[in-house]
């Protein structure tokens, strides 16, 4: 090859490497616009209502695939101050008792939950309600270190948006009741045909037993297991002292 040919290389060679670290620039403003991104996601549904979660998305397009197209979705928003009072202590006294005071993660019972896995037996989890809000509200389902990742990145928003009132607005709003049944208004009229501010707190311990796996148990047909946690509940909610638990300072 001649000089000429050489020197066509160089001067192609001059030219691409620009364009080269300009492709990488830009895939360092990759996490720059995520975070943006993720923040503006968390303050807009501060003050607006969801339409949907993620969980619900995941949950009907499952069902699409398995064949089920006669699978439906039931889901009303209610604000806090619409449902019975007996139901958002129930879920905190099931859920995560120290929910007023921690941000967002439970160290106490993070620990807890490692001491009880290490022995064996039974895996017990530690997320809290703030952590359940950002897994079910931003993310999909499955197990993997970014989903976990993202949601602690979620879930720190959550606490840094939110006010507390908030967050377990949104929890009893997109929680899954039964098999399709998201939310305290769907579950209230789907199991009982009643508003979620007539919720008693019988029903209202009910729907918090069922949380665990709410597509095995029924709340309107509780069996053994949801009926003794449901009690546990009972007495829980009246031990943290009942709805005043949660009133704002």
């Amino acid at each position: 090859m001649g000089a000429g040919g050489e020197q066509d290389k160089v001067v192609a060679a001059a030219e691409t490497a620009p364009r080269r670290r300009w492709r990488w620039k830009r895939l360092l403003w990759l996490p720059v616009l995520f975070v943006a991104f993720s923040c503006l996601q968390v303050l807009v549904l501060r003050f607006i209502d969801p339409p949907l979660s993620t969980v619900m998305v995941w949950r009907f397009g499952e069902a699409l695939g398995e064949g089920d197209w006669s699978y439906r979705l039931h889901y009303q928003w209610r604000d806090l101050d619409q449902m019975a009072p007996s139901l958002p202590i129930s879920l905190v006294a099931a859920e995560d008792q120290r929910f007023p005071d921690h941000s967002g993660f439970d160290l106490q019972a993070i620990e807890r939950a490692r001491d009880h896995n290490a022995r064996g037996g039974r895996l017990r989890g530690a997320s809290t309600i703030s952590q359940q809000v950002a897994k079910n509200l931003f993310l999909w389902q499955g197990r993997s270190w970014i989903r976990k990742g993202l949601e602690v990145w979620y879930t720190v928003l959550i606490e840094a948006f939110w006010p507390k009132q908030r967050i377990l607005e949104m929890y009893a709003n997109i929680a899954e009741f039964g098999d399709g049944v998201y939310g305290a208004q769907a579950a209230a009229q789907t199991f009982w045909g009643k508003d979620a501010a007539r919720l008693s707190p019988a029903e209202s311990a009910r729907l918090a037993a069922v949380l665990p796996a709410p597509r095995r148990y029924n709340a309107a047909k509780p069996g053994p297991y949801v009926q003794r946690r449901a009690a546990w509940i009972q007495r829980q909610a009246r031990q943290l002292g009942g709805a005043g638990y949660l009133a704002e300072d």
